[in-house]
């Protein structure tokens, strides 16, 4: 059996496929995993830093720390968590040199044009998102890292502590408690969410 192919008996991830292919000269391979993973590391860092423009270069920041130290990836965990660790360490550097952070609102949800909408439905769409995102916006930062690296980035809660640094019970704790959170806020919206 190849060992380019399997890391320790289980099937390599698409991430480190790539990475495997860019080690062995197909500068394609970095191409398709900058393509896969930039925007969702952004969007990451934004939640971390809530600035844009920073977030952005932290992300190529994180793209960078993984080109100029190419042999630091073992292939022992899959390649996304190891660039949210990259990316998480970074932002953390910056914060703690930051003197003070501008925080940027969420932009409003774009208006949704599929024609099998009518216009209420759209209206109503746009007010739960921007709802959800308010509530969302109103957690510590670390109940905000955790929702989102279990729920858009469906990161098992195992890889999430390891990203977060923490126990999988605390992510537990801070996913319970941020949900209850927003189900406290989204409840006073009355209407909007029934």
């Amino acid at each position: 059996m190849d060992n380019r192919s399997k890391t320790d008996g289980r099937s390599m991830d698409h991430g480190a496929q790539c990475w495997r292919r860019y080690l062995d000269g197909d500068e394609s391979g970095f191409d398709e995993l900058l393509k896969t993973h930039r925007d969702s590391l952004t969007f990451f860092l934004y939640r971390l830093v809530h600035d844009e423009s920073i977030a952005e270069d932290l992300c190529i920041d994180t793209f960078m720390e993984l080109l100029l130290h190419k042999r630091r990836y073992n292939f022992k965990i899959p390649l996304k968590n190891y660039l949210f660790i990259i990316a998480r360490s970074r932002a953390v550097d910056y914060m703690r040199h930051a003197k003070k952070f501008a925080t940027v609102e969420l932009s409003e949800a774009e208006n949704e044009t599929a024609d099998n909408y009518t216009p209420e439905e759209i209206l109503l769409k746009n007010e739960q998102s921007r709802a959800l995102s308010l509530a969302m916006q109103s957690l510590p930062d670390e109940m905000q890292v955790a929702l989102h690296l279990v729920y858009i980035e469906e990161l098992s809660y195992k890889d999430a502590a390891h990203v977060m640094k923490k126990s999988p019970k605390q992510v537990d704790n801070l996913l319970t408690r941020a949900k209850s959170a927003l189900r406290t806020t989204l409840s006073k919206e009355g209407d909007l969410f029934s």
